[in-house]
């Protein structure tokens, strides 16, 4: 039974409604807590139950979006509801370079990282306000090169090109469109066995990035002083986009 995603009673119209994909842990579970506590009512979907202590603003759903129809179905209990972001936090990491790569976790990654987001925008985009419609994808750092990551790296790549092309689309409406794409998180996928090759966590900053930091990012680039931002790589990654010198 899917929850009714109304808006709660007494909960004033105008309060923004963000959809959250990948909410119940790592960068989407911190985001959500961030935006809970500015303010906003939070739809998340997950593989995994919302977290027991979820207040009421947060609106679970339970579905895979590894599999299209999960897709749908998680589209069918969103139903008409307005809402005002949306941010694709779901992600996997797997390991696989040019002659290793297994290719049924490439249509994976491919999946979850692009054909997700393009099955949930082509019916929600119609729903964004306005001039304060926003969206954003959670890329990586790897877009610009990981030896062992190519699968991943192509399929997070992927979500640049569609960013600019839904932006370039959607920019008359005044709906911004934009990617966050983070170095090594420490986010429970971090240490995720599936992943494959152990990831490099020596940062040029010396530490890991947290996921906090990557949700105050993203809730400046969803607010109402980012509207001029659109069709945006943003990389959180603490220097490993940086041309360091070596040695």
């Amino acid at each position: 039974m899917m929850p009714s995603l109304s808006l709660l009673p007494g909960m004033p119209t105008d309060t923004p409604r963000c959809l959250i994909t990948g909410a119940s842990s790592g960068i989407g579970l911190a985001l959500a807590q961030r935006l809970l506590d500015d303010g906003w009512q939070v739809i998340g979907i997950d593989r995994a139950p919302a977290p027991q202590d979820a207040p009421p603003e947060f609106i679970g759903i339970v579905a895979d979006l590894l599999d299209p129809r999960d897709c749908d179905a998680a589209l069918d209990a969103i139903g008409d509801t307005p809402l005002t972001a949306i941010v694709h936090c779901a992600g996997i990491v797997r390991s696989g370079g040019l002659t290793d790569t297994d290719m049924a976790e490439a249509d994976a990654l491919w999946q979850l990282h692009a054909g997700a987001p393009m099955r949930l925008m082509r019916v929600l985009a119609d729903r964004l306000p306005a001039h304060d419609g926003r969206v954003i994808l959670v890329s990586s750092r790897a877009v610009l090169g990981r030896p062992g990551r190519a699968a991943y790296a192509a399929s997070k790549a992927a979500q640049i090109g569609l960013a600019r092309s839904w932006a370039a689309e959607l920019v008359t409406r005044g709906v911004t469109v934009n990617v966050v794409a983070p170095g090594a998180v420490d986010t429970p996928m971090l240490r995720d066995p599936e992943r494959g090759a152990p990831p490099r966590t020596a940062l040029p900053i010396g530490r890991l990035i947290e996921p906090s930091e990557v949700a105050a990012t993203i809730a400046f680039l969803i607010g109402p002083e980012a509207g001029a931002i659109t069709g945006q790589t943003l990389y959180v990654c603490g220097g490993a986009s940086l041309d360091l010198p070596h040695g």
